[in-house]
C-alpha cells in the first residue's frame, strides 16, 4: 500500500488514556490505517515526529466560529493549537438559519453578545438562507473540521419575526419551530444551542429571543433534536450566572430524560461561570449524583484556563457592562477627553465608587455580567515611573496602601496618565488552581470553554488546550499527559457523537496533532489587522506545537500555515454509531 502520509519516530498517546507508545502512523485516504513499523519507501510524504508526541486532533465544543468559517475556513487562532473539530453556533444563536432581511438582525446580536466587529462580519457571503443551505455552502470549503449548532433565536425570528423579542411562542409556532429543527437535523445539525443567561442582550439592550422562550417551548424543541438519536444540546439557563438553583437543575434533568442526549451547560458549581467552582461546589457534586443515577446526562463546559483580558478606559471595555453607572463612562463619553471631563466630575465619581462591588443582579435592569474584582486587576502597562512601579499588583493592594477605594485608585492612576495605562484582568489564584482541579476531576466536567471566534478585540481564549498541555500537566503535575489528551479529544467527541475522531486507531478519521511535551505552552499574542475591510484581533500563537493533521493534511507545520494544504475540513454530522 502507498500512504498518503507517514509519520514516524513520534511517542503516540491514542486518546484511550493507554500509556503513550513509540510508533508510526500510517495514513491512507484522510484515514489511519495503521499504528506500529512502517516503511517511509512506501509513503508519499512522510513527517519525522522526532520523539515528539502524537496525538488526536482536539475537539473544542464551544466556539462562535460560524461567521468567521465562512470567510476565513481555518478557525484561526485555534487551529495552531492542534485543534481539528470545532462546534461553532453556541449560547442560542448561529449563522443559519437568516432570511435574507434578517441578516441585520443576527450580526448585530453576534456583535454585541460576542463582541465581534461589524468590519468583519460584513465579509461573510451570505450564500445561504435555510440551514440545509449553509451546510451545502460550507461542504468543501473547510480547511478545519466543523459542527454545526442550530441556534434557538435564529429559530424564533424566522417564526415569529419582531415578535420573538416580545413574547412567548404560540403552540403553532413552537411546532413551526419544531419543523426547523427537524430540516437542521436531517441537514446533520450538530443539534440545539439555546440560551436563558441574563448576560445575553442584543446591541438595542434587548434580551436575545431565545429568552423569552417558555420551559414547555424549549423542551419542546429539544425533545424534536432527540428524535433524530444523535447530536446534543447546548444551553445556558438563567441561573448559570450566580450559581445553578433547583429549579434550573430539575429542568436540565428534564431536557436530559427527554430527549436522551447530552446537555451541555456552563459554570456549575461557580458564582459566575468564569470564577473557580469553589462556592457552590459541594452542592453541586450532590446535584450531579442526583442525575447521573436517574440516567440524565447534564455536563458542564469547565474554564480551565484563567482570564488574562486587557482593557483600558481611553479604548473602553466591555467587561463593565453589568455595571452601569460605571459603563456609562464607555457607552456615553466616547471621546478621551470626554472620559476625563466625566471622571473629573465629583457626583459621578460618588456614584461610582462602590458600582464594582455591587454590580447588577436584576436582568430586568439590563446585563449581569459579573465584572472584574480589583483584587484581580492589575496595572499591566504604563509610561509614568511611579506606574510602572506598580505594574503587577492588585488595585485592591495599592489602593488600601494608598488609602483609597480600589475604583478611585484605578481612575487616578489612568488620570495619571491621559487615561493611557493598560489593565489587566487575572483570575488565576491559589483558589482558582484548587477550586479548577477538583471540578475537573468530576466526569461530568468538560475540559476547555474557548470561546473561540469571538472576543477577538480582547482574548477568545483559544490558546486553553496549550495552556492546559503546560501548566496542569507538565508544570503543576495535577494530570498525566495521556488521561489530559483523552479529556481533550476522545471525551468531547464521543459526547458529540463523533464517533470517528477523537483517538488514533485504524479506521479512525486522521486528524492529529504533533508536539514536544516539554515545550508545549500558550505562547504569545500579538494584535493583527488581517481580518477583512482592515479589522483587527488578537491572534494567538503556541510554543512547542509542530503540526496541526485535518482528514490527513499537515494544515499547520512549524507553526505557520501552510501553502498547499488545499481545503481538508469537513462539514461533521452526528451519528449514534
Amino acid at each position: 500500500m502507498a500512504y498518503d502520509l507517514l509519520i514516524t519516530n513520534g511517542l503516540v498517546v491514542d486518546g484511550t488514556g493507554l500509556p503513550r507508545k513509540r510508533a508510526d502512523v500510517a495514513i491512507q485516504g484522510g484515514r489511519i490505517v495503521g499504528v506500529g513499523r512502517f516503511d517511509a519507501a512506501g509513503a508519499r510524504r512522510v513527517i519525522d515526529a522526532k520523539g515528539r508526541i502524537v496525538a488526536p486532533g482536539i475537539v473544542d465544543p464551544h466556539t462562535h466560529y460560524d461567521p468567521q468559517l465562512t470567510f476565513e475556513p481555518f478557525a484561526t487562532s485555534s487551529c495552531y493549537h492542534g485543534v481539528t473539530t470545532v462546534v461553532t453556533g453556541n449560547c442560542g444563536f448561529s449563522v443559519a438559519p437568516t432570511r435574507a432581511d434578517d441578516r441585520p438582525f443576527i450580526t448585530q446580536i453576534f456583535g454585541r453578545v460576542e463582541d465581534m466587529s461589524p468590519g468583519s462580519l460584513a465579509a461573510i457571503p451570505w450564500d445561504f438562507e435555510t440551514f440545509p443551505e449553509f451546510m451545502t455552502a460550507r461542504s468543501g470549503h473547510l480547511g478545519i473540521n466543523a459542527g454545526f449548532y442550530v441556534g434557538h433565536s435564529n429559530l424564533r425570528r424566522w417564526v415569529m419575526g419582531d415578535a420573538c423579542f416580545e413574547r412567548e411562542a404560540t403552540a403553532d409556532e413552537v411546532e413551526r419551530m419544531r419543523a426547523l429543527v427537524r430540516e437542521a437535523m436531517q441537514a446533520g445539525a450538530a443539534g440545539l444551542s439555546s440560551s436563558h443567561a441574563p448576560t445575553h442582550l442584543d446591541s438595542l439592550d434587548r434580551p436575545v429571543p431565545s429568552r423569552l422562550a417558555s420551559r414547555e417551548e424549549l423542551e419542546s424543541l429539544v425533545s424534536e433534536v432527540g428524535r433524530s438519536n444523535g447530536g446534543s444540546i447546548s444551553y445556558l439557563p438563567y441561573s448559570s450566572i450566580g450559581g445553578l438553583d433547583e429549579a434550573d437543575g430539575d429542568f436540565l434533568i428534564r431536557l436530559a430524560l427527554a430527549s436522551r442526549l447530552p446537555i451541555i451547560i456552563q459554570g456549575l458549581g461557580a458564582r459566575s461561570k468564569v470564577d473557580a467552582p469553589t462556592a457552590t461546589w459541594d452542592h453541586c457534586v450532590t446535584y450531579l449524583e442526583r442525575a447521573r443515577k436517574q440516567g440524565a446526562g447534564v455536563f458542564s463546559m469547565l474554564m480551565a484556563r484563567p482570564f488574562n483580558r486587557r482593557f483600558s478606559l481611553a479604548e473602553g471595555t466591555s467587561l463593565y457592562e453589568g455595571v452601569p453607572a460605571f459603563n456609562r463612562i464607555f457607552a456615553e463619553a466616547k471621546t478621551i477627553d470626554a472620559r476625563i471631563a466625566m471622571l473629573g466630575d465629583a457626583a459621578y465619581r460618588d456614584s461610582i465608587r462602590r458600582a464594582v462591588e455591587n454590580p447588577n443582579k436584576d436582568a430586568s435592569r439590563g446585563s449581569t455580567l459579573p465584572p472584574p474584582h480589583f483584587d484581580n486587576v492589575q496595572i499591566y502597562r504604563a509610561g509614568k515611573p511611579e506606574n510602572q512601579a506598580r505594574i503587577g499588583r492588585s488595585m485592591t493592594e495599592i489602593a488600601a496602601e494608598r488609602g483609597l477605594a480600589p475604583m478611585d485608585a484605578m481612575i487616578e492612576i489612568a488620570l495619571s496618565e491621559a487615561l493611557d495605562v493598560e489593565f489587566v484582568w487575572r483570575t488565576e489564584t491559589d483558589a482558582w488552581r484548587e477550586g479548577t482541579y477538583r471540578a475537573s476531576i468530576h466526569p461530568h466536567m468538560i475540559i476547555g470553554v474557548s470561546d473561540g471566534g469571538a472576543h477577538l478585540g480582547r482574548d477568545d481564549g483559544s490558546d486553553w488546550s496549550s495552556y492546559f498541555l503546560r501548566y496542569w500537566v507538565r508544570e503543576w503535575g495535577k494530570w498525566e499527559l495521556e488521561e489530559a489528551i483523552r479529556q481533550m479529544t476522545q471525551q468531547p467527541a464521543a459526547l458529540l457523537g463523533l464517533f470517528d475522531r477523537g483517538m488514533l486507531l485504524p479506521g479512525y478519521a486522521a486528524d492529529l496533532m504533533i508536539f514536544d511535551a516539554d515545550e508545549i505552552g500558550p505562547g504569545r499574542k500579538e494584535f493583527v489587522r488581517d481580518f477583512p475591510n482592515g479589522e483587527g484581533r488578537w491572534s494567538s500563537r503556541p510554543e512547542g506545537m509542530y503540526a496541526t493533521i485535518v482528514n490527513g493534511v499537515p494544515i499547520v507545520l512549524d507553526g505557520e500555515r501552510t501553502d498547499d494544504c488545499g481545503l481538508p475540513g469537513q462539514v461533521l454530522r452526528p451519528r449514534t454509531a
